[in-house]
C-alpha cells in the first residue's frame, strides 16, 4: 500500500464509513464513520510520501513504533493516542490494514470489538459456545457474527478464539486455524480434553456462562 487511493479504498470497506475533505487544502482527506462522524483515518501527503494517521491504544502504540521506523507518533495529533504510518513500502499491507482496523474499532462500539473482548474473558482450561460469546458481547442472536469475527482474529496471542466451540462442543473446521488438528492441540495444551473433534461441555464449558 503506497497510494492515497489504496488507503482510502481500504478505509471505505468498514461499515458506515465515508470520505470527507474537511480542509480547504484538498490534499488532506479523512475517512469517518457514521453516525458520530468520528475520524479513524487521516490521509495526506508530506515529504512527497503519503502519510496515514490512525488511532491507537497504549497496548499497541509503542509496539508498532518499535516494529517499524516508518510508524511514528501522530503528526499534528495527540501522540499518546495516534500513530502516523509513512507509506514508503517498508510496512507490510497486512499490518497497515490491521492498524487501520484497530483505529476503526477504537472510535466505534463495534460488535467485533465486543466479541473479541468477550473471548478474552474465557479462562484457560474452559470453552464457551458461539452463543455464549454473542451473549457476552451484548446480543445472543449474533452467533454467526461471532464466527466471522473469530475467523478474522487480528491477535491470536491475546484473543484465544480456539476456546470457542459450537453448541455441541464441536471444534471449528480445519481452515479456521490453519490445520486440521491445530485447535485441538491448543485446547489440549490449555488442559481441555478433545475426543473425536469434540469437547465435553458438561465438564469444560465456562460454568458462570452456562445456559439456564
Amino acid at each position: 500500500m503506497k497510494t492515497r487511493e489504496e488507503a482510502a479504498a481500504y478505509g471505505l470497506t468498514f461499515p458506515d464509513s465515508y470520505e470527507d475533505r474537511p480542509f480547504k487544502d484538498q490534499r488532506w482527506q479523512v475517512i469517518r464513520v457514521k453516525p458520530g462522524k468520528k475520524i479513524f483515518l487521516w490521509i495526506y501527503e508530506k515529504d512527497e510520501l503519503i502519510h496515514l494517521n490512525v488511532k491507537t491504544d497504549s497496548r499497541w502504540r509503542d509496539f508498532w513504533r518499535a516494529a517499524y521506523p516508518s510508524v511514528i507518533p501522530g503528526y499534528h495529533q495527540n501522540k499518546e493516542h495516534w500513530n502516523t504510518i509513512i507509506l514508503d513500502g517498508s510496512v507490510p499491507d497486512k499490518d497497515i490494514e490491521r492498524m487501520i482496523g484497530e483505529s476503526y474499532d477504537l472510535v466505534t462500539d463495534s460488535p467485533t470489538k465486543r466479541i473479541y473482548e468477550a473471548v478474552k474473558r474465557i479462562p484457560k482450561g474452559h470453552v464457551a459456545t458461539y452463543r455464549q460469546v454473542a451473549k457476552m458481547a451484548g446480543n445472543e442472536k449474533m452467533s454467526r457474527a461471532v464466527g466471522n469475527a473469530l475467523h478474522k482474529n487480528p491477535d491470536p496471542d491475546h484473543i484465544p478464539c480456539f476456546r470457542v466451540v459450537n453448541a455441541k462442543g464441536e471444534l471449528a473446521g480445519a481452515f479456521a486455524f490453519g490445520g486440521a488438528d491445530v485447535q485441538a492441540e491448543l485446547l489440549r495444551e490449555d488442559g481441555v480434553e478433545v475426543v473425536d473433534g469434540k469437547v465435553d461441555l458438561t465438564k469444560y464449558q465456562m460454568v458462570d456462562l452456562m445456559e439456564e
